[in-house]
């Protein structure tokens, strides 16, 4: 009965840690949980970059909104302007004269989308445009996302008048007469530009290729107004040949 008692109790002894390996084994998972380092705290109170408070907060930070159409202030300005052609007479370009014109446009809405918009823009045409004058309205062109709207620039032409003929600041006018009246002189009525009339009486004999001015009857030149003239009205006359000519003719015409 003792030696059964004896080999039991060494075996309890035998089997239960000592203080020692108990220390030694506390010590042991606590480095184990150290070296997985699951949501340990750094010294500032913060997980290190392989927990799972970083993993979460990275994700919080992603967007997953697409960008449809960005409303930033910084706009590229066009890389070309958009040019018309603005046709005006001779009447127009020498008293002047205001043209509508009536545009339509993309414009972009406080909702994003593009719509189409009509806007009338005026042009006071001034007395001595000429043809290549140019107008521009600025930021009038079609609005593009990114993009500043492009200029709108208007280039005038000249319509051709039934009449006359513009040189620069000059006008021609072409007048044919017969040929008597070349030879012995003649009063004639001369259009002016504008509807009124002039009358001229002309005592040289003209010839083919003759030529006669007056002044201040061309264009208006435009500068400055107290400096503005007018160009010249140059005549140039057409003597018309008979083709036939009659004994009868020829006799008046000897005298």
């Amino acid at each position: 009965m003792k030696d059964v008692l004896k080999r039991s109790t060494s075996r309890k002894i035998a089997t239960s840690p000592s203080p020692r390996e108990r220390n030694h084994n506390k010590g042991s998972f606590s480095k184990l949980l150290s070296g997985n380092n699951l949501n340990t705290p750094n010294s500032n109170g913060n997980g290190n970059g392989n927990g799972i408070e970083d993993m979460s907060r990275s994700t919080t930070h992603r967007s997953t909104t697409p960008i449809i159409f960005s409303q930033s202030k910084t706009r590229r300005k066009p890389q070309q302007h958009v040019e018309k052609t603005l046709e005006c007479s001779l009447e127009e370009l020498c008293f002047g004269a205001i043209k509508k014109i009536k545009i339509t446009r993309d414009v972009i809405s406080d909702a994003g989308i593009i719509v189409q918009e009509e806007e009338t823009l005026q042009i006071n045409v001034k007395p001595g445009w000429r043809k290549g004058t140019t107008i521009t309205f600025e930021g009038k062109g079609d609005e593009k996302p990114s993009y500043l709207p492009a200029d709108i620039v208007f280039l005038i032409e000249e319509k051709r008048h039934p009449l006359f003929k513009r040189v620069g600041d000059d006008l021609e006018l072409g007048v044919e007469i017969p040929l008597l009246k070349a030879l012995v002189g003649c009063t004639i009525t001369l259009p002016l530009l504008g509807g009124e009339k002039m009358v001229m009486k002309i005592d040289d004999v003209i010839h083919p290729g003759y030529e006669k001015i007056i002044p201040n009857q061309g264009m208006p030149k435009y500068m400055e107004e107290a400096q503005r003239g007018r160009g010249h009205l140059r005549l140039k006359f057409i003597v018309n040949f008979p083709l036939n000519l009659s004994d009868d003719k020829r006799a008046k015409s000897a005298y």
